[in-house]
C-alpha cells in the first residue's frame, strides 16, 4: 500500500504586496461593505495566510485608509490640469468624488472622518480653489467646508438611496414617490406637491452638479465683495 501524502492548503506562488492587498480589499468592500472586510476573507481571496498580509499591513484602519485613499486619489488631482477654471476645477472634483461614492458606497463614511488622509487632500484640493477666487481669508474655512460638506453629503445619501432600492427599477421608484407627493394634503404640502413633477423628472448628477454652482455663486460674491 503506497504511503500516505499529507495534503497542504493552496498557497500563492507569486508576493504580495501592498497593491494588491489594497485592490483586494476594495473588491470585499464593494461587494460585502465594512463589515464583511476581515484579515480571514482578505487572506482566503489572496490565497494566503493572515500573517502574510500582517506584514504589509499593520490593521483593518490602516487598510481602510489605503483602500480610500486608492478610490480617492484620481478625484482629488484632476483639480491639478492646467487650464481649469477655478470654477470648473471645483465642478470636475466635485463629481469625480461624487461618482467614486456611487460606485464604492463605503467611502463616503471613511470620509466622514477629518482626519483622513483622503479628506485632508480633498479638503485642500477644493480649499486651493476657493482661495484662487479671491475669497476673504476670514471665509476661507467656510466657504471650503459648505463645499466638501455638500460634495460628501449629497454623494452619500445618493449612495444610500441607491443602496435602498438596489434591484429595484430608478424610474419606477420616481414615479412611486412623485405620485405620492403629488396627492399630499395640499394645505399642509403646498411646496412639495408643486416639485413632486420636478423630483420625478430630475438626474441626480445633473442636480449634484447644480448645487455646486448654487454655492460657487454664493461664494463668488464673498469674493467680489472683498
Amino acid at each position: 500500500m503506497p504511503p500516505r501524502t499529507t495534503r497542504h492548503p493552496r498557497r500563492r506562488t507569486d508576493g504580495l504586496s501592498p497593491e494588491r492587498i489594497v485592490d483586494a480589499a476594495v473588491e470585499i468592500l464593494d461587494a460585502e461593505g465594512e463589515d464583511g472586510l476581515t484579515f480571514r476573507r482578505l487572506a482566503d481571496l489572496l490565497v494566503t495566510g493572515p500573517g502574510a498580509i500582517y506584514h504589509h499591513v499593520a490593521n483593518k484602519g490602516e487598510l481602510l485608509v489605503a483602500a480610500t485613499e486608492t478610490i480617492l486619489a484620481s478625484a482629488t488631482s484632476v483639480a491639478s490640469v492646467d487650464g481649469l477654471r477655478e470654477e470648473d476645477a471645483v465642478r470636475t472634483v466635485a463629481l469625480a468624488v461624487f461618482d467614486a461614492i456611487d460606485a464604492h458606497p463605503w467611502v463616503g463614511a471613511q470620509l466622514a472622518n477629518p482626519l483622513q488622509p483622503a479628506m485632508v487632500r480633498l479638503f485642500e484640493s477644493i480649499g486651493r480653489q476657493v482661495r484662487a477666487l479671491g475669497v476673504p481669508e476670514a471665509a476661507l474655512f467656510t466657504s471650503t467646508s459648505a463645499l466638501t460638506n455638500y460634495i460628501l453629503g449629497v454623494g452619500g445619501l445618493n449612495a444610500a438611496n441607491a443602496r435602498a432600492v438596489e434591484n429595484t427599477n430608478r424610474t419606477d421608484v420616481l414615479v412611486t414617490v412623485s405620485a405620492a407627493w403629488a396627492n399630499l394634503d395640499p394645505d399642509e404640502y403646498p411646496f412639495t406637491r408643486d416639485v413632486a413633477q420636478q423630483m420625478r423628472e430630475h438626474d441626480d448628477r445633473t442636480q449634484f452638479l447644480d448645487g455646486i454652482d448654487l454655492i460657487l455663486a454664493g461664494i463668488g460674491a464673498l469674493g467680489r465683495s472683498s
